[in-house]
């Protein structure tokens, strides 16, 4: 990522008008720089942004896991009950899409690496759990591993 490419996510990523943003999210076209900008969203502004990432064709697989993970997507698979129990319908409403997106393969690209955040022990607890959980979720996804800057 260059100099102007920092800067223009940067902008976009602190400008207050929520258009703005939308339009410049929309339009993006590169996968990497979609990912930065997903690394560094702040969750306090809400669904909206996220969702147009995650429909936006250029999103990678490797972007929708970590935002599956930084929307607390193991509260959803951890725990079935409370999840579908909470009163957060935005944030349910996204993790049901993306999990779903996520399970039937509707991401074209899967260049870019994830590793989830979970530990070896997180991993056995979920598959003793809930034997259902796709591994997509569980296991690493190979693929070029993207550095993501502090904006």
């Amino acid at each position: 990522m260059d100099d102007a490419e920092y800067r223009w996510l940067q902008d976009i990523l602190y400008e207050e008008d929520i258009d703005v943003v939308r339009k410049e999210i929309e339009r993006m076209d590169n996968s990497i720089l979609l990912h930065i900008f997903a690394g560094n969203y702040n969750w306090n502004n809400g669904f909206d942004i996220p969702n147009i990432i995650i429909n936006n064709d250029n999103c990678d697989l490797g972007t929708a896991l970590l935002l599956f993970y930084s929307a607390d997507g193991y509260r959803m698979l951890e725990d079935e009950q409370g999840f579908i129990s909470s009163n957060s319908t935005k944030w349910k409403e996204f993790l049901i899409d993306l999990y779903d997106k996520i399970t039937n393969n509707k991401f074209n690209l899967q260049n870019i690496a994830f590793n989830p955040p979970l530990t070896k022990i997180q991993i056995l607890k979920l598959k003793k759990k809930r034997s259902d959980i796709p591994s997509i979720l569980l296991e690493v996804l190979n693929g070029n591993e993207v550095k993501i800057p502090k904006l």
